[in-house]
């Protein structure tokens, strides 16, 4: 990818952002589906970012697998795929300013110095000037509350101060925290609007702050409700979530699209993915998402 300046989009800019940790399940169908047909109906650019920054949660294969599973079922993106393996120099650059300034520090506290203390970060390592060696970097969040109106979820506050504490944006290990990452990423590539689930809702007060302190350009969120299974757990790698198929992809289409909302045709049952995707495209309508943060699976049948 070229090294070049932040984009300055003058039209809608999405992305879908999977982790390499696993195969796509029906839930990552109704994100990448989402974000698509929000950025195709409008005109604009939909990118593909692969967010692989966690190594040791990475299954072998999964990259190819899941680019393959794409195109399987019709999506096509702009641009090359960025790997977020690629920006660690633009990621060092921002800790490294964030620390110049006060923003952030080095925290030596353990995982089991930290289980006595449920809630926030106590900030035991606030000012104690420890070194970066074998440290993680925590960002100083304000004594204030962050808010931003979901285009599906309405208005969300959250008090970082009180509720989340100061955040690790660099982890002991070197590995650079999700939060950080996210946050540069959407900018350096222009995305103008993040489609994602519900389940990162509770971050986006996070980032707000880091698009704060960095100068960044806030996108507009809509984050999408989440397919729980019968135990309440979200579809997902962590609780083996059957894998797409590829002979699969049409009737998934029809699933995830009612899981949106929308009402395809019936004429659509035989119809290729491609087709199906044409068609949502162009009658797309994000006011018909459930305005609810979880959907049962049991009920998309």
């Amino acid at each position: 990818m070229p090294s070049a300046n932040p984009a300055h989009p003058e039209r809608y800019v999405g992305r879908f952002a999977p982790t390499p940790s696993g195969y796509l399940h029906f839930g990552s169908l109704v994100a990448a589906l989402a974000s698509y047909l929000d950025a195709r109906a409008v005109g604009g650019r939909w990118l593909l970012r692969m967010e692989d920054i966690d190594p040791p949660r990475e299954m072998p294969g999964a990259q190819k697998a899941i680019v393959d599973t794409l195109l399987s079922y019709g999506f096509e993106w702009d641009g090359e795929m960025l790997c977020q393996s690629e920006r660690h120099a633009a990621y060092r650059a921002a800790i490294e300013r964030l620390l110049d300034e006060g923003l952030a520090y080095a925290c030596t506290c353990s995982r089991k110095q930290l289980e006595a203390y449920p809630g926030p970060y106590p900030g035991f390592c606030r000012e104690a000037r420890n070194s970066l060696d074998d440290a993680a970097i925590r960002l100083r969040v304000p004594d204030r509350e962050y808010a931003f109106v979901d285009r599906v979820q309405g208005e969300f506050r959250q008090h970082l101060g009180r509720e989340v504490g100061d955040f690790v944006i660099r982890r002991r290990d070197g590995l650079i925290a999700y939060q950080l990452a996210v946050v540069l990423d959407d900018a350096w590539q222009g995305v103008t609007d993040v489609v994602r689930g519900a389940d990162l809702l509770d971050s986006t007060p996070r980032q707000l702050y880091l698009q704060e302190v960095l100068g960044l350009p806030q996108p507009r969120y809509l984050h999408l409700p989440l397919i729980i299974q019968p135990d309440g757990h979200k579809l997902g790698k962590s609780y083996r979530s059957p894998p797409l198929q590829p002979q699969e992809a049409s009737p998934l289409l029809l699933r995830a699209l009612r899981a949106l909302g929308q009402q395809p045709k019936a004429e659509l049952d035989d119809a290729l993915p491609t087709e199906i995707l044409a068609w949502a495209t162009s009658h797309w309508d994000a006011d018909r998402i459930p305005r609810t943060r979880t959907l049962a699976e049991a009920q998309l049948r």
